[in-house]
């Protein structure tokens, strides 16, 4: 399981159109059906800094495949418009899942 994860300052007021922007409802069921799930956080403090992360069912390597075939780009080219900063932008491997029952043992 690969996590991707995008931590972008946005425009001021842009929260919506980035929303409408990054959305990926337009890609091969095959491709959506291959994120578990997919989160956008704001900052408590600065909702102008919104965080967004998914957890993809596969490879690094099937992850890149599917980002190069994406129509109309990945979604950093699509939300470009309305991002003032992107301050982190990665794809991690899963090593742990924990739920509330792992905790202290």
């Amino acid at each position: 399981m690969i996590c991707t994860l995008t931590a972008r300052r946005l425009k001021p007021g842009a929260y919506d159109a980035f929303r409408a922007a990054w959305d990926p409802g337009d890609a091969p069921p095959e491709v959506i059906g291959r994120w578990k799930q997919v989160y956008h956080a704001r900052d408590v403090n600065d909702e102008s800094v919104v965080i967004s992360f998914g957890m993809f069912d596969g490879t690094l390597e099937e992850l890149r495949a599917i980002q190069a075939q994406a129509d109309g780009g990945p979604p950093a080219d699509r939300v470009g418009e309305h991002v003032e900063e992107v301050l982190l932008d990665g794809s991690y491997e899963v090593v742990e899942a924990l739920t509330p029952a792992d905790f202290g043992a």
